[in-house]
């Protein structure tokens, strides 16, 4: 294990700084945390939201086991995971998640993936952890490979590419909806190749009764869980990263077919380079990269669009 997360109380942040002083850590300026430390193999983060701390390093199983649990919760999980799991994590289900919603360029991406206890383990023994906490490509990629490769494990990726995106937006009207229905479709190709799979875990990004409804428009009728946070779940996890694989290809490749660099998220960047498409190509082109309902497409064409 050279990664690990657990939520605070405030009570437990000052007991934690109180040990890593003690034991000699160096404290580090770290942006969003109360306090960073890192010490040889270990680099320790108490991040304000939660609060909640991250541990990573070659030393961090044994500074689990022999100082955070001991000393700062006062109970022994690792190691006994599936003992103390009341979530389902590692019980039979398939996790989704989602890629590109926020991005201006590029397709709409929704991934599925189905575990249980044993490709779980596989999972998290291979450092499977959400998409967003992945900072380069390459790490994506290489987790991405080891999902693939885990034995027994069944998974669906879906990408609705701009163009495909545009088109179909407008019977939607709504980016939920739509979403929805891009999770009700990657379950259905999953419960075809794991028919008696009992359970579905979504992160929450809407009402939960708007993709409800998009499973009962597909006749699925398995348990729905939706839940804040999903990213937690290892299957939920491992989709999300199948997903951005599928964006950042796609991702790469709209970069090398126009010449220039194709920015993510929908920041002034990527204003000056949807300008430099349209001046390149013609504003006929953008809807073909990018998603022609954010705000963001006024600001690239104005008044010619």
């Amino acid at each position: 294990m050279t990664s690990h997360t657990a939520p605070l109380t405030p009570a437990q942040v000052a007991k934690l700084r109180s040990i890593l002083e003690g034991k000699g850590f160096e404290f580090v300026a770290k942006q969003y945390t109360i306090f960073a430390a890192k010490k040889g193999k270990l680099n320790i983060s108490v991040y304000k939201k939660g609060p909640k701390v991250l541990i990573q390093g070659k030393d961090t199983e044994d500074f689990i086991r022999f100082t955070f649990e001991p000393e700062i919760t006062g109970v022994a999980k690792l190691g006994y995971e599936e003992e103390t799991d009341d979530t389902g994590h590692y019980l039979p289900h398939f996790g989704i998640d989602e890629s590109g919603k926020g991005d201006f360029f590029g397709p709409l991406v929704v991934a599925g993936v189905y575990t249980d206890a044993e490709i779980t383990r596989l999972l998290v023994k291979g450092g499977i952890m959400d998409s967003k906490r992945i900072t380069t490509p390459a790490a994506i990629r290489k987790l991405a490979a080891i999902i693939k490769a885990t034995p027994g494990i069944e998974f669906d990726v879906i990408a609705i590419r701009p163009e495909r995106y545009n088109e179909i937006y407008g019977s939607f009207k709504n980016l939920n909806r739509m979403l929805a229905w891009g999770h009700a479709t990657v379950i259905e190709e999953l419960a075809k190749k794991v028919p008696n799979c009992p359970r579905a875990l979504s992160d929450q990004f809407a009402r939960a009764d708007v993709l409800q409804s998009a499973l009962k428009n597909k006749d699925i009728t398995l348990k729905l869980d939706q839940r804040t946070k999903g990213e937690s779940d290892t299957a939920v996890a491992a989709a999300s990263i199948l997903a951005r694989e599928r964006f950042i290809d796609w991702m790469d490749a709209a970069t090398k077919k126009v010449g220039f660099t194709i920015p993510l998220g929908a920041s002034s960047l990527v204003i000056d380079a949807g300008k430099k498409l349209v001046a390149t190509h013609g504003k006929e082109v953008l809807g073909k990269f990018a998603k022609l309902h954010f705000k963001t497409t006024q600001q690239v064409v104005g008044e010619l669009f």
